[in-house]
């Protein structure tokens, strides 16, 4: 890179040339890199487990207007919803040089308050009146206050799910806005951990300007902004063929989640899929879904569209740019007050986490009817989230432990399902037995596979997950878990994967557990998580 001041010299690249293919394959490769360079910068000095071993986070890269240009390979859920808060940060303040913005409010383009997000401007030294590009972080923070450790439990209104942060600036002209911060960390039950995982995320921010700083040195101002324009032209070109190939029809389709915790009653959610080839568009409409629930896992729009978001990037070839571009030719359609489109104060923890797998569900399911060669049987199509809190007899010290664990992935129309692996709208990994053990008073009792727990087929569903956890300190334990009730769905004539179950064992008394729960726990108690299967494929032969 050179080392010349930035815009000191004139633009390697000449505007006209920007279109170059080559050159173009290589600013989509360099934008990128700085996502994945981010992402490695906050898990290195990250300090909770669940960013540091279960990669719980999301960097990208945006260009003037907001639009996403670049991703880092990291949580689906995420990623689709962050250009919606880089545009609330822009509608209510003009970033300078030096600024960082942060926020987690669902109704303001995030997903759930768990997830916090920074916004930094990229500005180009001879052009400081306005960002050149933009960066975000997002990463989930294992509390975040609210009526349970975790911040993930069953509420009625979002009010009681966590501190809900608007944007606002915690670094101004380059220094920390101390009383932003004092008020975030008074509003938690583990400061420490917080202040280390936010400070983290700022240094991923700076990482990712000095890298933005050294292309634009590269570019200079006009080829930036060419080669971003570019790069979503292609997104959209590849998409819009993509759809010219895919028969012109409408498909259908509806799924369920088994309940929203405070009552028995299935929640719907239907998708009509309109494809169009002559017009390489693609009309999605969630009309027909339930009403908004009472609970927490009613989805803010955000994230339904950060579902559709993935649905149509998988159909694309794996070195496509996950660019704004990409959903040009795409239309989405929701009810508000629905249960794919909440209203506030509606509470919104679950929507992140178990309603957008459903979500990701239906579309499939829908689109296998267009393209039965290409789709596959229903993943486990739950994260099965536990939370665990309380204070560590050990050192005195409150925790909070959250996790995701693994389930089956669907059979595919050409091979099997792989077992015990994180999909579709989750992409992390889980906390290593030994990281676990020496972060939190827990022992863990099983780690394994749980045989047979896919569905049979032509092509079987991968298993699930058998993991127990025995407390070592009394705690507060919530589940958020789906796929108890409604298993998942195979395809072409295959079976559905294993429903899901939880059980606590005391005393080696057992007692089944609901999926949607909290609950206090005594030392010695052990939580058993057997999570779902993924759905066969095919008939069996």
């Amino acid at each position: 890179m050179p080392t010349t001041p930035i815009d000191s010299n004139p633009e390697v690249v000449d505007a006209a040339a920007v279109s170059d293919p080559i050159e173009l394959a290589v600013f989509k490769s360099a934008t990128h890199s700085v996502a994945e360079e981010m992402g490695a910068a906050l898990r290195r000095t990250s300090f909770s487990p669940n960013i540091k071993e279960r990669r719980d986070y999301s960097c990208a890269v945006f260009d003037e207007a907001g639009q996403v240009i670049a991703m880092g390979d990291h949580m689906p859920v995420h990623l689709g919803s962050m250009p919606m808060s880089v545009k609330a940060v822009m509608d209510v303040m003009t970033l300078r040089p030096g600024d960082v913005a942060i926020l987690n409010d669902p109704y303001a383009g995030g997903t759930h308050l768990p997830d916090i997000t920074m916004v930094l401007g990229v500005f180009a030294p001879s052009a400081p009146d306005a960002p050149l590009m933009y960066i975000a972080v997002r990463a989930h923070h294992a509390d975040v206050g609210g009526m349970y450790p975790g911040s993930m439990g069953l509420c009625r209104e979002i009010y009681q799910e966590g501190l809900r942060i608007p944007p606002v600036r915690i670094v101004e002209a380059g220094h920390l806005n101390e009383s932003i911060l004092q008020i975030i960390l008074h509003n938690v039950r583990t400061p420490e951990e917080r202040r280390g995982d936010l400070m983290s995320q700022i240094g991923a921010c700076r990482v990712g300007e000095i890298r933005l700083h050294e292309l634009i040195a590269k570019y200079g101002i006009s080829a930036i902004k060419k080669l971003s324009e570019d790069l979503l032209d292609y997104s959209e070109r590849l998409m819009r063929a993509e759809l010219a190939g895919i028969e012109s029809r409408s498909v259908y389709a509806e799924d369920f989640l088994d309940n929203d915790g405070f009552s028995e009653v299935p929640v719907r959610i239907q998708v009509a899929i309109k494809l169009d080839a002559e017009a390489r568009s693609v009309t999605v409409d969630f009309a027909g879904s339930s009403e908004q629930v009472a609970s927490s896992i009613n989805a803010v729009y955000a994230i339904t569209y950060s579902a559709v978001y993935y649905v149509m990037r998988c159909l694309l070839p794996d070195d496509a740019p996950a660019s704004a571009g990409l959903m040009r030719p795409v239309q989405v359609f929701t009810e508000q007050g629905s249960i794919v489109d909440a209203r506030l104060p509606a509470p919104v923890a679950g929507g992140n986490v178990e309603t957008s797998q459903r979500i990701v569900d239906v579309l499939l399911k829908a689109l296998a009817q267009a393209l039965p060669g290409r789709i596959p049987a229903a993943s486990s199509g739950t994260m099965n989230n536990l939370t665990i809190g309380g204070v560590d007899t050990r050192t005195g010290k409150p925790f909070a432990y959250y996790e995701t664990i693994a389930g089956g992935m669907g059979a595919r129309p050409n091979a099997d399902g792989i077992s015990g692996i994180h999909t579709h709208m989750t992409n992390s990994l889980n906390t290593p037995v030994e990281a676990l053990e020496y972060a939190y008073p827990f022992r863990v009792r099983s780690y394994s596979y749980r045989p047979n727990s896919g569905g049979s087929g032509q092509f079987r569903g991968g298993d699930g997950i058998i993991r127990e956890i025995e407390l070592l300190s009394p705690s507060k334990v919530t589940m958020l878990m789906d796929r108890r009730v409604f298993a998942p769905y195979g395809l072409a004539g295959g079976a559905p994967g294993s429903l899901g179950r939880s059980i606590l064992l005391v005393d080696d008394k057992m007692t089944a557990l609901p999926g949607k729960c909290s609950f206090e726990a005594t030392a010695g108690s052990v939580i058993r998580v057997e999570t779902p299967g993924g759905g066969g494929w095919g008939a069996p032969q």
